[in-house]
């Protein structure tokens, strides 16, 4: 099984541990990974903002790419959304890579679905003495129906204790550039989820999405907590959270 893994440009840049941790669980359970040097962003900025042109650039590039994998996999709920849920639409000027374009957004999966739903993962390495909560990013769960896989994932960890919030799956605030153009408000949000992650008293917050992780965090120790970690629950199931980032 040849699969691709699309790192993201956020965890390239800012949290590589994450991409690692993504690689040691697909290869562990017996995957050959392949993770193109020349891969960038999936072009989600651009197209949110309303950069057409540049995203498409992007998202062709992405094509070529990940043409010859058998699937594509991605440490990312917001961009396995953009290249499964908004690349048809993107590309659609296009009629030449339709047929391209369906045969990638069809091997497109988020890392935690594809453990679960296609490899069956039965076992992780890691192990975690303490207790998380965990957050469902936005992208996630409602472009790719990503919610009981990581927490499937995380009961296998040996010594994890899981408590969940009062509203796991309300917003963090980020959205992208959601939080710089509504800075006030995207506050005001993350604020409340940083209220409902302290009601849990966990040792850590887990999710799935770089961006929310940036965000949560930050906010976190805008409030003055410095004990509560953040974790992709890539980094909790491959035993690495503790190692340098």
């Amino acid at each position: 099984m040849r699969v691709g893994l699309f790192v993201t440009c956020l965890v390239d840049l800012v949290r590589p541990r994450i991409g690692f941790s993504a690689l040691k669980l697909l290869e562990s359970a017996g995957c050959e990974v392949v993770v193109p040097a020349t891969q960038t962003c999936c072009g989600q900025p651009g197209y949110n903002s309303g950069d057409r042109a540049s995203a498409q650039v992007l998202a062709r590039k992405v094509l070529r790419e990940f043409s010859g994998c058998d699937y594509v996999v991605t440490p990312s709920g917001s961009c396995g959304g953009m290249i499964k849920a908004h690349y048809p639409e993107l590309l659609s000027e296009f009629p030449e890579l339709q047929t391209e374009i369906q045969r990638l957004t069809g091997r497109v999966w988020e890392l935690a679905d594809f453990l679960v739903n296609v490899l069956g993962l039965k076992q992780v390495p890691g192990r975690f003495q303490g207790t998380v909560t965990y957050h469902d990013s936005c992208s996630g769960l409602r472009e790719l129906g990503v919610k009981w896989q990581p927490r499937e994932l995380l009961s296998k960890v040996p010594g994890l204790t899981l408590k969940e919030m009062t509203n796991p799956d309300q917003c963090c605030g980020f959205g992208g550039t959601f939080a710089l153009k509504f800075g006030d408000i995207s506050s005001r949000i993350a604020d409340q989820k940083c209220a409902d992650i302290a009601g849990t008293e966990a040792d850590a917050v887990v999710l799935g999405d770089l961006g929310c992780m940036l965000n949560i965090e930050g906010r976190l120790h805008r409030r003055g907590d410095v004990k509560t970690k953040v974790f992709h629950f890539a980094e909790i199931l491959a035993g690495i959270a503790d190692g340098p980032v």
